[in-house]
């Protein structure tokens, strides 16, 4: 078993690297006093930062006063019951993302602000630590990754995570890790050792194969094949993968030609498993999507408004459908391992539940 110790040296080398690397981005600050951002206390906003690195984007640095975000008692049926995000907003800028009204409580928009206003928590792994040293803490599962992604392009630049990873370690805390992000791979070393004394699950994001429609829906993420990529990488580092086919765009990725492409290649990466499930459009996020469908596929509009005319989700015959599609692709290529039921418990109601305890 790998000791914690070893695990503490390789964190050492990490947050050497970024204080190297940060001490770069002094002079670039473009706002700083002790003010706060609207939407946050006065106190917790530290400064704004743009690079030329990071064309368009925003950084804001703030003070966060928690870390751990307790998933309320609704969320009985998900496998965590907390959950830590170093970021607000997110560079990926997914055209669906369901958390983009949680940008709203900062009064920034959803739509362009959420996409290049990005919130940065830099003392998270600070608080985190102090929370998980608690005599209280009962070393319940922690997810990663619920609200924004956690590997986003900030990362690169904040390297949160391998000191989050640390903190959840050496606690004896269960955690989780869901990604669209390659930059995961920078961290296999200290996540596979953490699993030498921690039960952890790793989880990739890829429901869009095509190349033409990933670069419109999700343009700030990797290629679907850099993400293939990194399912394999992670399986040869000795740890499961599991892939989140979702959400799945009706009439755009819903086909069985498209689903049993993805499905094959998804296999072909090594992945244990996969869960598969739509679209779901709360809040702002639907005005912002439709918005974007109706400059790159305006003949769908219709439909889509005909399909989400009851709500945010779709209705039970859609997904009798869809997972009637996907299910015998998914016994046929092996991808059956580790299902996770998502009906009980929308991961939207998880990242809206949990706002108000953010900062």
């Amino acid at each position: 078993m790998t000791a914690i110790p070893q695990l503490l040296r390789r964190l050492d080398k990490y947050i050497e690297q970024a204080f190297e690397y940060g001490m770069r981005w002094d002079g670039q600050s473009v706002r700083v006093d002790d003010g706060a951002l609207p939407g946050l206390e006065r106190g917790t906003f530290v400064r704004s930062v743009r690079m030329p690195q990071f064309d368009g984007i925003t950084f804001h640095e703030v003070l966060c006063k928690s870390a751990l975000n307790k998933v309320p008692q609704g969320g009985a049926g998900l496998p965590f019951q907390y959950t830590v995000n170093g970021y607000r907003g997110c560079s990926h800028a997914c055209r669906y993302c369901f958390a983009r009204p949680t940008h709203e409580y900062l009064e920034f928009n959803c739509g362009k602000d959420f996409d290049t206003q990005v919130v940065v928590k830099t003392n998270v792994v600070d608080v985190l630590r102090r929370e998980l040293s608690r005599r209280s803490w009962c070393h319940e599962t922690v997810a990663l990754g619920t609200n924004t992604d956690p590997y986003q392009r900030a990362e690169g630049r904040y390297v949160l995570m391998p000191g989050i990873i640390g903190a959840l370690a050496e606690s004896g805390t269960p955690f989780s890790i869901l990604t669209k992000g390659t930059l995961l791979r920078r961290d296999l070393p200290l996540i596979a050792d953490a699993a030498e004394n921690v039960p952890i699950g790793v989880s990739v994001s890829l429901a869009v194969g095509d190349a033409d429609l990933h670069k419109q829906v999700e343009p700030g993420t990797p290629s679907p094949q850099a993400r293939l990529g990194l399912i394999t990488a992670i399986r040869e580092a000795g740890l499961d993968c599991h892939v989140m086919v979702a959400p799945v765009l009706p009439y755009l990725t819903d086909t069985v030609e498209h689903l049993d492409a993805l499905l094959r290649e998804i296999a072909a990466a090594g992945a244990n498993g996969v869960t598969v499930f739509g679209l779901h459009l709360r809040g702002s996020t639907r005005g912002w999507f439709i918005s974007w469908l109706s400059q790159t596929h305006p003949e769908l509009v219709g439909p889509y408004r005909q399909l989400y005319r009851r709500g945010a989700y779709l209705p039970p015959a859609y997904r009798d459908q869809l997972r009637a599609r996907a299910a015998p692709l998914i016994a046929r290529y092996g991808l059956a391992g580790d299902q996770r039921r998502q009906d009980a418990r929308r991961p939207q109601d998880v990242a809206e539940t949990v706002q108000p305890t953010l900062f």
